[in-house]
């Protein structure tokens, strides 16, 4: 993966919080193009090829998925469960990006199959480095079965 264009699905309502992780992102170097999405359902729109995005050149599979758990329209577990249901989805490394430090959301959150689970820090430099570390391990350092 070393030299390919990385492509993130951010999904996250959060206005500051998406512009933080798209900032950090893109001021490390980390991710060629990043998608954001602000509720869950046009997340799945998209990674299910409808509404508006029925053509694959249109709406290419994403190398990582962060996804914040609460969400408008479709929450974030939910999300997580289609994509992990999905013959087509369920290989994409999903990352839970969230506030909530719960026991029972990280339960939920393993239990349906997430790759990992991140409490996002209240402070910038803090927030800084999660997604710098985040971005060498996931899309530099680790080996993906897929292309």
């Amino acid at each position: 993966m070393m030299g390919e264009p990385l492509f993130i699905m951010l999904v996250e309502d959060n206005a500051d919080h998406a512009e933080l992780v798209i900032r950090t992102m893109e001021n490390h170097h980390i991710a060629n193009h990043i998608k954001h999405f602000t509720d869950g359902q046009s997340a799945l729109d998209y990674l299910l090829r409808r509404g508006g995005y029925e053509a694959p050149e249109s709406s290419p599979r994403p190398h990582l998925i962060l996804l914040d758990l609460r969400l408008p329209r479709v929450d974030g577990l939910e999300v997580l469960q289609t994509i992990k249901a999905n013959e087509e989805l369920k290989g994409i490394p999903v990352i839970i990006l969230t506030t909530s430090e719960a026991e029972k959301d990280v339960a939920r959150a393993y239990n349906n199959h997430a790759n990992s689970y991140l409490v996002k820090p209240v402070g910038f430099e803090e927030f800084s480095k999660l997604m710098n570390d985040l971005g060498f391990y996931w899309l530099g350092w680790n080996t993906h079965p897929y292309s």
